[in-house]
């Protein structure tokens, strides 16, 4: 599963975040990307800078890809702002089953279907799965 910066944020951000019982899953393999991981930082630093050390101990648990120049192409109808392809890309190159974000605005049209063999899904969505 991959997660978007807005996951990571948000788990970061309140120590009682329901978020967190992602870390926990046992049947699951948390996936995020340096480009992610670094989003999810400079807005933690800017808005809450005494919980950034939480985030950074929350990203060293997952495994990471790096951000690469020249993404690979996305699937040619999706149409999804600049600055989340090297997201959707990452998660696709990742091979994750499942991208996990709570970005309604640029994600939201392609929630609960798969593009480039990824599953788009808020956290709340597939957490719904795990009761």
């Amino acid at each position: 599963m991959f997660l978007d910066a807005n996951v990571l944020y948000a788990a970061a951000y309140r120590e009682g975040s329901p978020l967190r019982r992602l870390w926990q899953l046992a049947d699951v393999e948390l996936w995020t990307s340096d480009y992610a991981a670094g989003e999810a930082l400079g807005n933690l630093s800017e808005d809450l800078p005494e919980r950034a050390d939480e985030l950074r101990r929350l990203t060293a648990l997952l495994r990471m890809t790096a951000h690469e120049q020249g993404e690979a192409a996305l699937p040619e109808d999706v149409s999804i702002a600049d600055k989340d392809r090297p997201i959707l890309a990452a998660a696709i190159r990742a091979q994750a089953r499942y991208l996990l974000t709570g970005d309604k605005a640029h994600f939201g049209p392609y929630f609960g279907q798969v593009v480039g063999g990824v599953r788009i899904l808020t956290p709340a969505q597939f957490l719904a799965t795990k009761r």
